[in-house]
């Protein structure tokens, strides 16, 4: 895993991927590495406008690049059906999908099905688009599916009795407890499919402190100006690019001998640099907070993952 660079990605000639928040940042430089490496790409996206721009985009950087736009709003169920339902009638496989989008240190609010938005969207909304693209998954040798955490999960465990932070809300704590519910998502995940036998590998990856418009929503939604002047300072002095950022996520995607639940992040500190094992906190290796979240995924969004049992 030594300085593992973009140009170390595996040909990916006649694989298909789905790529979740493609629009910019990781999510978009995944999506064009793997574009690059000849892969038939679907980038995922909330708004239609900025969706084809990044095609767009994305086409010129990668003449020839085989990348298409799909309308996915992760905050609402409905629309998470809608694509999955899509996708299986235009794509009889699915080699990777890439769980990338999320929102960070929102203001209170809900998603359209009435889940507080960072659980909502940065947990509930993948687990349930997974589970219902998971037969094409399952009937494509060698697939995967890369989920992005954060070293933020660190913040704070999920709180199995208040996973809509109905009690209280704090817009860090409640990130670090949708990032530690991405990481026992894979685990659960993880489990379930190699008891199932399958070969479909879940594994988890971060991006570090990488230079993307994640940081500044949250702020800008509030009108606290400061502070997104501050991220935004951060993001040129401090942060490395997205392209670097993204090198975990496409490690996790692309390497040849990536494990089952493995977590891969930058090398130095967790911060930046080359893709390694990342260090994780020991909760998100609960199998039964693992086993609990999972419960109550299925009952709140109404996907259950059968062919995934044993």
């Amino acid at each position: 895993m030594t300085r593992w660079k973009a140009h170390d990605i595996p040909d990916q000639s006649g694989r298909t991927a789905v790529v979740t928040g493609a629009n910019s940042g990781i999510g978009y430089v995944t999506a064009r590495e793997l574009a690059r490496r000849g892969a038939r790409v679907v980038l995922a996206c909330r708004s239609e406008a900025r969706g084809t721009e990044a095609v767009a985009r994305l086409t010129a950087e990668v003449p020839g690049a085989d990348a298409g736009f799909r309308r996915l709003d992760l905050g609402d169920l409905a629309s998470v059906r809608e694509f999955a339902s899509a996708q299986a009638r235009e794509h009889d496989r699915l080699d990777l999908l890439v769980n990338n989008a999320g929102v960070m240190a929102l203001p209170p609010g809900r998603t359209a099905d009435g889940f507080e938005t960072q659980f909502g969207v940065n947990h509930l909304g993948h687990f349930a688009l997974t589970g219902l693209l998971l037969p094409a998954l399952l009937g494509t040798p060698g697939a995967r599916v890369v989920s992005l955490s954060s070293a933020m999960h660190a913040v704070s465990n999920i709180d199995l009795d208040d996973l809509d932070c109905e009690r209280s809300y704090g817009r860090w704590t409640a990130y670090g407890r949708s990032k530690t519910a991405n990481l026992l998502f894979v685990h659960e995940l993880a489990r379930r499919l190699a008891a199932a036998g399958s070969d479909v590998v879940a594994a988890a990856a971060h991006p570090g402190y990488a230079s993307t418009n994640l940081q500044a929503a949250g702020p800008r939604m509030e009108g606290r100006t400061g502070a997104e002047r501050l991220f935004r300072i951060g993001n040129r002095v401090v942060a490395q690019s997205a392209d670097a950022g993204a090198l975990p996520t496409l490690y996790a995607a692309t390497a040849p001998g990536v494990r089952p639940d493995s977590f891969t992040g930058p090398a130095i500190l967790g911060w930046r640099g080359s893709p390694a094992r990342s260090w994780r906190a020991r909760w998100t290796l609960d199998d039964t907070a693992g086993r609990l979240l999972w419960e109550a995924s299925e009952r709140l969004t109404g996907v259950a993952y059968d062919g995934s049992r044993a």
